[in-house]
């Protein structure tokens, strides 16, 4: 496990897993009052949440899967990746892909907060690839579409 600073600028708790096998820390939306989300519409959330990421780790924001399926509301940018030299307020961009008028409210849980390990590359520019059994295969090509 490692530590990562914050800072809670909101007045909520600090983002938290819900379970132990979680891997998304939940994201609460930082509102002085409840905002609406038409259809097809979206808005940048606050959370109120600055981190400090150690070198080699990012952070992504992904949707809950359940405001998604039951709601229509997802994060436009998913995975939004927050690099570790970034020390701003973390944003969720949200949009609403269903026909109704969304109402958020402050406090609202609005996204996962996933934590992962990264390798940096150096190209190695070559003339051919090795073979797979894929190939070039594209789109589709593994399965049935």
């Amino acid at each position: 496990m490692i530590k990562v600073p914050i800072i809670n600028q909101s007045a909520y708790d600090l983002p938290s897993y819900a379970t132990i096998h979680s891997a998304g820390l939940d994201l609460k939306a930082v509102l002085t009052s409840e905002v609406t989300i038409k259809p097809l519409e979206r808005k940048v959330v606050g959370t109120g949440i600055k981190i400090a990421l150690p070198e080699g780790h990012e952070a992504q924001v992904r949707p809950r899967s359940g405001l998604a399926a039951k709601k229509g509301i997802t994060v436009l940018n998913s995975p939004g990746t927050i690099d570790a030299d970034y020390r701003g307020e973390i944003g969720v961009i949200l949009i609403n892909l269903s026909l109704d008028n969304y109402v958020l409210n402050p406090g609202e849980r609005i996204a996962q907060l996933v934590i992962s390990k990264y390798e940096k590359i150096e190209w190695e520019l070559n003339q051919d690839l090795d073979s797979t059994e894929r190939g070039k295969k594209g789109y589709g090509s593994t399965g049935k579409l």
